[in-house]
């Protein structure tokens, strides 16, 4: 791991994303919390929150972090384009990228699971970093 023992305590953010392409049908069904395991938004958000929580247990040199709050969100981009986007907050000595990578992308295999008796074909893209706050680099945004 990496020593941050030297570095100051700031309040530190990120945010990052990820889209669940699928089938109109299976949309419906999620959107309609159908699915035959039940509400996939209401699970994947808990599924988000608790997996940034163990975040150093599943990234092997992460620091563990104590998380002030995370959120994941849902938003439909198209009529099958499901966008997760989680943000994690911390006031600590290294950033919280990881958590929130892991919350959106835990929250979309939670969506995944949920809806393979529906559709095997689901595709979950576009895993990436919007923004990070804080820290000696400062701050980060993604071009848009």
């Amino acid at each position: 791991m990496v020593d941050v023992g030297d570095k100051s305590i700031t309040r530190r953010t990120a945010r990052a994303e990820v889209r669940v392409r699928m089938a109109s049908a299976t949309a419906e069904a999620l959107r309609a919390a159908t699915l035959p395991k039940g509400d996939a938004l209401v699970t994947a958000q808990l599924a988000g929150i608790m997996a940034a929580k163990q975040t150093a247990n599943l990234i092997p040199l992460a620091h563990p972090l104590p998380l002030s709050s995370v959120e994941v969100t849902f938003g439909w981009e198209e009529e099958a384009v499901l966008r997760i986007e989680s943000r994690a907050i911390t006031d600590g000595k290294t950033g919280v990228e990881m958590e929130a990578l892991v919350a959106a992308s835990v929250a979309a295999l939670t969506i995944y699971d949920m809806s393979k008796a529906l559709e095997k074909g689901i595709e979950i893209t576009e895993l990436r970093l919007i923004e990070k706050t804080g820290g000696k680099s400062g701050d980060w945004r993604r071009p848009a």
